[in-house]
């Protein structure tokens, strides 16, 4: 694990990351990915490390994949818990759930660039693929 904390720190985390004898890299669900998820992507084809992210656009933005809950499916739930508290449901009533769909997004451009096949069996699976 390498830390970063500022975007200034991206480039060098990645070349400590291939000195170190990385052969992927993967980040986080945390404000700082999301907002550098371009430079990340592009840090990543430089290096020439597949990439994952648990940030959902971060493979429109370049990385090899994303696979995490279901952003879409969070909302629609968070929603009738909002219903409910509406309806006069204490929230300390509510139970905690767990995400239950998750999705994989695929980006084929990067795993061209980075000369990687992806198994059609997986292709099959995902829920996006990104051409």
């Amino acid at each position: 694990m390498i830390d970063v904390q500022r975007p200034e720190d991206l480039s060098a985390a990645f070349q400590t990351a291939v000195r170190s004898g990385a052969q992927a890299v993967m980040s986080i669900q945390d404000p700082f990915f999301w907002l550098n998820r371009f430079r990340m992507a592009e840090l990543a084809l430089k290096h020439r490390l597949p990439s994952l992210s648990c940030e959902v656009n971060s493979a429109e933005a370049g990385t090899l994949l994303f696979y995490g809950p279901s952003i879409r499916e969070g909302c629609r739930r968070a929603a009738t818990y909002v219903d409910k508290v509406l309806q006069g449901t204490k929230p300390a009533d509510l139970p905690v759930e767990l995400p239950t769909k998750f999705e994989l997004v695929i980006n084929l451009k990067t795993a061209k660039s980075l000369g990687l096949t992806i198994p059609p069996s997986l292709l099959q699976r995902a829920d996006q693929v990104i051409e």
